[in-house]
């Protein structure tokens, strides 16, 4: 029996949902990194309770809350953008911290320069902090991708039709339930070893810059 192709139908739908959870997380992080370096003890208090609480459930569980949640009541959720406001929402916390130590790896005198020309601090954020974190933040950003392709497979829970979604159907309409499981592994080995090697490179040429 082939199982390659129904399951590689998969990738699409796992990839989408790393695209656009990983991109709300993207976007989601950066208010929430910037509150957690705030001079107001309150601000970060809140910005850090809320980085726990995101990081401190499962994602299994805020994929059935949103799911479960949201979709029981006036609106009707479908699994995909469940599963995608799910990992947005966990995106957001683990990026903040990412984003904040890119931060933090930032030369105190680049902030200096940024007041010595005179620059507003929102315009030093951009033109001169902000690129230098995002340059020190892609290996870790790129880590924590991989991680959630791979996270992406949960969303079969609820009926999004990604890799092992196909996977588990292909082992139910089969004697053999060993095979699909396997195929789907390596799916996920083929999407994301090449990921793990461009953050490994990036990190490299990166720490020789710095070091330079």
């Amino acid at each position: 029996m082939d199982y390659v192709g129904p399951i590689a139908s998969g990738i699409p739908m796992s990839l989408l949902l790393t695209v656009l959870g990983f991109a709300i997380g993207a976007v989601g992080g950066i208010p929430l990194a910037l509150m957690r370096r705030s001079r107001l003890r309150s601000v970060r208090f809140i910005s850090r309770s809320i980085i726990e609480l995101l990081r401190g459930i499962p994602p299994i569980v805020w994929i059935f809350l949103v799911y479960f949640g949201i979709g029981n009541g006036l609106i009707k959720v479908e699994p995909v953008p469940a599963a995608i406001v799910a990992f947005g929402l966990i995106s957001c916390a683990y990026l903040a911290e990412i984003y904040r130590g890119g931060l933090s790896a930032v030369h105190r005198g680049q902030w200096e320069a940024g007041v010595a020309l005179g620059l507003s601090h929102g315009d030093q954020l951009a033109r001169i902090i902000g690129p230098q974190v995002m340059r020190y933040s892609i290996p870790a950003a790129a880590t924590y991708a991989i991680g959630l392709l791979k996270d992406t497979s949960i969303a079969f829970t609820i009926g999004a039709q990604e890799i092992l979604f196909f996977a588990d159907s292909q082992a139910k309409q089969s004697s053999d339930a060993l095979t699909p499981y396997l195929v789907a592994a390596a799916a996920y080995i083929i999407l994301t070893v090449p990921c793990a090697w461009f953050a490994r490179s990036v990190d490299r040429r990166l720490r020789v810059r710095i070091a330079s």
